[in-house]
């Protein structure tokens, strides 16, 4: 990935009060906008968002002073659809079939809603790739987005996310087409839970909450013994995700237990290898500025 920079240069009028008059001075910046050259041969983009609207992104009851947790994953998917217009713009025309798609499990019950989730499943072929059109999807992504999330806090009934369900049941007829570079994008605070996808055999089960951990003890130094000695983890319900790459961004960890994040990375790794995941990475909730250059790096990597 090669970065080139385009220089440009803006006036602002700055104005300062003084006690008797108003004197009014021009000043140029430069500011520095960021473009990016990708090889021409990138392979076709397959990238679905899978967004957990669980009681995470409740900025009452998990407030979080230097940026709430639904805009981070705001600022998240701005940079996962910067990200795909970046990728078609730098292909050649008649190479271009790339989608991007979001996804919501389960679905919401407000049908202008669901409409809108819709319009945000989006294909670029040589048919349509405009550059105008191209440029308008990131824009369509945040106001969406938005629109999701406000509609989620407003309405304050917190079901949790079936992010295990979708795996058992969509993530196969979803998320994966032959001949593509198929990636997911899941936004979570890495706990699963979802009031009709309670399941538990043995020590597996299809759900995870800072309760689990502590009533499963997993929050003392021997965690890591345990999880293996007594086959603690996620539920794995298919094999079959060769052709599938991973990405989850958000994991916020109970500050209460030390070793609640390594519990935490330790089922998803466990989940996602048993599942032959072809490649994933796993990302705590840091600021969507510093977020970004890993989202760039993995959506852009070849």
């Amino acid at each position: 990935m090669k970065f080139f920079h385009l220089l440009i240069s803006l006036t602002l009028i700055l104005t300062s009060c003084k006690s008797d008059e108003d004197e009014t001075k021009g000043k140029s910046i430069t500011i520095e906008e960021e473009t990016i050259k990708l090889s021409p041969k990138r392979p076709n983009l397959n990238i679905s968002i899978l967004l957990d609207l669980s009681d995470r992104i409740n900025p009452k009851k998990y407030p979080n002073p230097a940026m709430e947790y639904f805009e981070r994953d705001l600022g998240y998917i701005h940079s996962i659809a910067k990200s795909f217009e970046w990728h078609v713009r730098n292909k050649r025309s008649i190479k271009i079939n790339d989608h991007i798609q979001l996804y919501i499990d389960p679905e919401p019950s407000d049908s202008n809603l669901n409409e809108k989730i819709n319009s945000l499943n989006i294909t670029f072929t040589k048919n349509n790739a405009k550059r105008e059109l191209i440029m308008k999807t990131s824009a369509l992504y945040d106001s969406i987005s938005k629109q999701i999330y406000n509609s989620a806090i407003e309405d304050n009934n917190y079901v949790g996310s079936d992010i295990w369900g979708f795996f058992k049941t969509n993530v196969e007829d979803f998320c994966i087409q032959e001949n593509y570079r198929n990636i997911l994008v899941i936004l979570t605070d890495g706990y699963l839970y979802h009031k009709y996808s309670k399941l538990k055999e043995g020590n597996l089960t299809s759900y995870l909450t800072p309760q689990n951990i502590r009533s499963f003890q997993l929050n003392k130094l021997d965690w890591e013994d345990k999880i293996k000695n007594k086959n603690f983890g996620f539920i794995a319900t298919r094999d079959n995700l060769e052709e599938l790459e991973v990405l989850v961004l958000g994991i916020n960890p109970d500050s209460k237990n030390p070793y609640e994040q390594d519990v935490i990375l330790r089922y998803w790794t466990d989940w996602l290898t048993k599942m032959n995941v072809k490649d994933f990475e796993i990302k705590t909730a840091s600021l969507p500025a510093n977020m970004d250059k890993i989202i760039k790096e993995y959506i852009f990597k070849e």
